[in-house]
């Protein structure tokens, strides 16, 4: 029993490698240097330290997006190193996806100001999705709340950095934080779209740290 079930993970293992393209690097603090990123509402600024090259975005009113060029996005996996930092209504930064535009996206994004607040209704505003324009964050905690946004157990430091893994099916969003293997959140996407720009996301009055940007892409 044991090595049928070893063999059957084995043939899932090589299902899912296949399946993969070749993972994609993106140099944050290259692209921008070169000005082959599309900075919408922010301005950008080379991040350099021991451990991250990458790129720190300025706080400002409304939200920020950085758009890859030239980079479309459909199915696969995300991963990004992220800094943010713990006042209130201040750091929300994460990932955009499915980019029609400026204003048509959906996005994965993060409050560290909520990861360990003292409130355990906002605990469970750590982790965000929305699909912009019609399912803002306003909307799906009206309508659907809890169900979009959760809580992050064992949350790293909000003032720190943190490594997030988002994965995404035709279907479905799933968040990894740090190296737990288990989901902090795990939802139906709500975008008709099923493919487009990819980038970094930051809300209103909010700037943040990304570094470390690799995409892999699923082939089906």
């Amino acid at each position: 029993m044991r090595k049928k079930i070893l063999l059957a993970l084995m043939f899932l293992l090589v299902i899912v490698t296949s399946s993969a393209q070749t993972v994609k690097k993106v140099n944050l603090d290259s692209e921008f240097k070169n000005n082959s990123l599309h900075i919408i509402n922010r301005k950008g600024i080379s991040l350099r330290d021991q451990k991250h090259k990458g790129l720190e975005l300025n706080e400002n009113s409304g939200e920020g997006i950085v758009w890859l060029q030239n980079q479309n996005f459909s199915k696969g996996s995300i991963e990004i190193d992220l800094k943010g930092q713990d006042v209130f209504q201040k750091s929300f930064l994460g990932i955009a996806f499915h980019g029609q535009n400026d204003s048509i996206y959906e996005a994965v994004y993060f409050r560290p100001f909520n990861f360990y607040a003292q409130d355990s209704v906002r605990r469970i505003h750590a982790v965000q999705y929305i699909a912009h324009p019609e399912f803002t964050w306003e909307k799906l905690r009206k309508e659907r709340n809890a169900e979009f946004e959760k809580a992050i157990p064992n949350a790293p430091d909000p003032n720190g950095w943190f490594h997030a893994r988002i994965e995404i099916s035709a279907t479905e969003v799933a968040v990894f934080i740090e190296k737990n293997p288990n989901p902090v959140l795990r939802v139906k996407l709500l975008s008709p779209c099923s493919d487009g720009k990819i980038g970094l996301f930051v809300g209103d009055n909010s700037g943040g740290k990304f570094a470390n940007f690799k995409i892999a892409r699923f082939k089906s």
